[in-house]
């Protein structure tokens, strides 16, 4: 299978310079509604390497998903600067953002990350389509075999455990071998023993994969199962 990426193919400056998989220089987003503002995000300053698991720990209302947004292309910062694998998105057309979210990126939700009337191979070879990769069932099987879902492969989304569900999205991150994923909040509807096993799961896609796992939580214990944890309080790191 062979998933095409935007940024081997688009080096800004030399291919011996090593880009960090994920970069944001002081970044403010600031939101204006008639003469009221609201300031998200203060000068963030933020740096995740390839297949490093970094959770970002915070309180509701601190930025932590408006920064998701940010990294995941579905917004611009007003000042500052998002890198992935050295490539600005900023600098990216629409088109080229589009194929950024189908290609290098994926995105894990706290529930319905799956369209609910397609079985859990369906939906893990449709992102595999979107991405342009071929023999996308095949890739499909062998991913949900990887993540424990052989035998759950032909059953409906609907039908899954919110465990099973977010585990199906894991493995279609790690069918396509997604440079980024961002997990915002994932374990948040799950009792401990699924959490466990998410956990688990996000794990093996930067140590299998050598995919760069961004996790959003508030959870100090889903926190600990990260490599690196990175606290946001009023728009900005602070540890």
């Amino acid at each position: 299978m062979a998933v095409r990426s935007l940024y081997v193919e688009r080096p800004e400056e030399s291919a011996e310079v090593r880009w960090s998989a994920l970069e944001c220089r002081d970044v403010f987003k600031i939101y204006r509604s008639g003469p009221v503002e609201t300031v998200a995000l203060r000068g963030l300053d933020l740096t995740a390497e390839a297949g490093e698991l970094v959770a970002i720990l915070g309180p509701s209302g601190c930025g932590k998903s408006t920064l998701l947004s940010l990294v995941a292309g579905l917004d611009e910062p007003s000042a500052g600067e998002v890198r992935v694998s050295g490539c600005s998105l900023g600098r990216l057309s629409e088109p080229e953002l589009a194929e950024y979210r189908a290609r290098d990126l994926a995105i894990v939700f706290q529930s319905d990350n799956l369209w609910s009337a397609l079985s859990a191979q369906e939906n893990v070879a449709v992102s595999l389509r979107l991405a342009g990769a071929d023999h996308a069932e095949d890739a499909a099987a062998d991913s949900l075999a990887a993540f424990g879902l052989r035998e759950r492969g032909a059953h409906r989304a609907a039908a899954l455990s919110g465990g099973e569900q977010q585990r199906v999205a894991i493995a279609g991150a790690a069918a396509r071998r997604a440079k980024l994923v961002l997990a915002d909040e994932p374990t948040g509807e799950l009792d401990e023993a699924n959490e466990r096993v998410v956990l688990d799961a996000l794990q093996t896609l930067g140590r299998d994969y050598g995919s760069t796992v961004v996790l959003v939580t508030h959870s100090e214990y889903v926190a600990e199962r990260a490599q690196r944890v990175v606290e946001m309080r009023d728009g900005r790191v602070i540890a």
